[in-house]
């Protein structure tokens, strides 16, 4: 956690996790639509969209740790997490034909189950609640919580 955090009330410091998992997802999609680097996507997100207001809203300040930890390991271990999230999905959907924000989704996710000090189920709560805000009428929220306590049995059985 920053030392800037460190003033923060605990539901304030989940808040500011929860938004900084929303904007990595938020952010992977737009590399892989980009192409751009990961530090290129996270300096603008960093400075642009971290707090900022936008179209009158001020956006939610993220957890710049926990942002970078997140864009770092979904980039590092993109295919060790994709290969887990296509064991997840039905055989006739590889990962390459499902929705390219739940893509980055699963990236997101993905990278957090590959940190021993966070619980799997915090991990699929929170995953679920960014894919209601992404798609607040489909199916797509109970379709994420399938895979993803697919990827954390897997990723960490002794969970459990």
């Amino acid at each position: 956690m920053s030392t800037l955090h460190g003033n923060l009330s605990g539901n304030q410091r989940r808040k500011m996790r929860s938004a900084a998992r929303l904007y990595a997802v938020q952010a992977l999609f737009q590399m892989e639509q980009s192409g751009q680097t990961v530090e290129a996507i996270k300096g603008e997100f960093l400075n642009f969209r971290f707090g900022a207001t936008y179209e009158g809203a001020e956006m939610q300040d993220g957890d710049v740790d926990h942002f970078g930890q997140v864009m770092d390991a979904a980039v590092n271990y993109q295919a060790a997490i994709d290969q887990a999230t296509d064991r997840a999905l039905v055989a006739k959907w590889p990962i390459a034909r499902i929705d390219p924000t739940l893509r980055a989704l699963f990236r997101a996710a993905g990278a957090e189950f590959r940190d021993k000090t966070l619980p799997p189920k915090v991990v699929i709560t929170e995953y679920v609640d960014v894919a209601r805000a992404f798609f607040p009428e489909g199916k797509e929220p109970q379709f994420v919580n399938a895979v993803l306590d697919h990827m954390a049995r897997e990723a960490r059985p002794e969970s459990f």
